[in-house]
């Protein structure tokens, strides 16, 4: 049996507040929402973009990708670079390949844009797969995803594997596709939201979750 640990990207292995949110507001400032406070912005880091545009300024689609498309004008050249790891991430994950884990990234972000931020922090060639959102709004929905992930992981009968994410979007996909959820709350989640979304673990730090995901692994043998 193998463990195969599936991470998301925003508010688990990066703080990307400051790129996400300062982007966004790039393009709502030239969409007739100026100047919007960054308080009302972190709601934007975990779920589809697009979605978001929707959601919470009534964007109908075709303008909700048209604000995405506006935001990634800043996004390329200074928000992809504005995030950075976790303090103790990157030593968890080589802990966590040490021990045998097998790690992936199932993200809601392009994967273009998810393995320049992965490379940016040397941490790119720990994955074996990398799995995010196609740059024409596609494959964005957290379970689509976590779907794909496994596609490429194959026959997973007899495999462990868990999902680890900020969001109730990532604990809403592992449970739709039959895997436990761990979330964090080092990241971007309300207090009670993941909770709410049945995680079947929760953690507060980077140290509490090598701890979780070291017992899981340790379980195994």
């Amino acid at each position: 049996m193998n463990t195969w640990i599936l991470f998301d990207l925003d508010g688990t292995l990066t703080d990307s507040g400051e790129g996400v949110m300062k982007s966004v507001r790039f393009a709502l400032d030239r969409m007739g929402f100026p100047n919007e406070p960054y308080s009302a912005l972190r709601r934007f880091i975990g779920p589809p973009l697009h979605k978001s545009f929707m959601d919470f300024y009534g964007f109908p689609e075709e303008k909700a990708f048209e604000a995405v498309e506006t935001m990634r004008v800043r996004y390329r050249e200074k928000g992809v670079y504005e995030n950075s790891l976790y303090p103790g991430m990157k030593e968890m994950l080589f802990h966590l390949k040490d021990a045998g884990a097998k790690l992936c990234v199932a993200t809601s972000k392009p994967a273009y844009f998810t393995e320049i931020i992965l490379k940016q922090h040397g941490i790119f060639d720990l994955f074996t797969h990398v799995v995010g959102a196609n740059l024409d709004g596609t494959l964005t929905d957290k379970t689509e995803v976590i779907r794909e992930v496994l596609r490429r992981i194959g026959d997973t009968s007899g495999e462990r594997i868990v999902m680890v994410g900020d969001r109730k979007f990532d604990m809403i996909g592992a449970k739709n596709c039959g895997i436990p959820g761990v979330g964090v709350y080092f990241g971007y989640a309300e207090p009670g939201e993941l909770e709410q979304a049945d995680a079947a673990y929760v953690v507060q730090t980077v140290a509490e979750l090598e701890a979780l995901l070291l017992g899981l692994l340790r379980a195994e043998t």
